[in-house]
């Protein structure tokens, strides 16, 4: 019991690390960083996809997210995001669809998930 408690939180430690390793401050446009759900996105990224993984704890939730640096992009570019954060600032959504990759709900559903999105301003 005492060694799966210390795995459990030795894979949260690492996860963790991973997730700060490579800095969203140091990202240049498009980069992608996977990171634990419980973790907020940063501010110009967006997630764009959802998994499970055992190295983000346990349950039927997807608990693990990819998210893409948007900051940097010209005017015009388009990307497409899941619908689980708002767009940043000078981004506007264009059209929603479903992807299974942006399910990020136990809860099934084919209810649009997804954004196309594109810069603005």
């Amino acid at each position: 019991m005492i060694r799966t408690r210390f795995a459990a939180a030795l894979a949260t430690v690492a996860v963790t690390a991973l997730g700060f390793a490579a800095s969203p401050a140091s990202a240049a446009p498009g980069d992608l960083l996977t990171m634990c759900s419980s973790t907020l996105t940063p501010d110009g990224w967006v997630d764009v996809q959802w998994w499970n993984s055992g190295g983000c704890g346990s349950g039927f939730n997807p608990n693990t997210k990819q998210i893409k640096d948007l900051r940097g992009y010209p005017v015009g570019t388009q990307v497409n995001a899941c619908a689980s954060t708002w767009p940043p600032a000078g981004w506007t959504i264009q059209s929603s669809y479903y992807s299974s990759g942006c399910r990020y709900s136990s809860v099934p559903s084919f209810n649009p998930n997804t954004w196309t999105l594109r810069r603005t301003s």
